[in-house]
């Protein structure tokens, strides 16, 4: 535990910024899920609707620096070959 006031603002904001995180990496692998599971049943209309949230999420991610941006392209073209298939 910081003793210095500083040191406790820095630990306090650290805890809000990771829990913050992984809120938004939640949300990010849930679009992703949601995008799979729509695929895996086969559903055209429906992984055309979550592939768009999906991509949406990615690249938010991006924005906010929690992907980088080659990862993001990486994901974001496997759910198009994946969508691409399906039809």
């Amino acid at each position: 535990m910081p003793n210095i006031k500083s040191a406790m603002k820095r630990d306090e904001k650290s805890k809000e910024l990771r829990a913050k995180n992984r809120a938004e990496k939640t949300a990010l692998k849930t679009a992703m899920k949601k995008f799979e599971a729509a695929i895996e049943a086969g559903d055209k209309a429906a992984a055309e609707e979550s592939y768009k949230a999906a991509v949406k999420t990615v690249d938010k991610a991006v924005a906010k620096g929690l992907l980088h941006k080659n990862n993001a392209a990486h994901k974001k073209s496997s759910m198009t070959v994946k969508l691409n298939k399906l039809a």
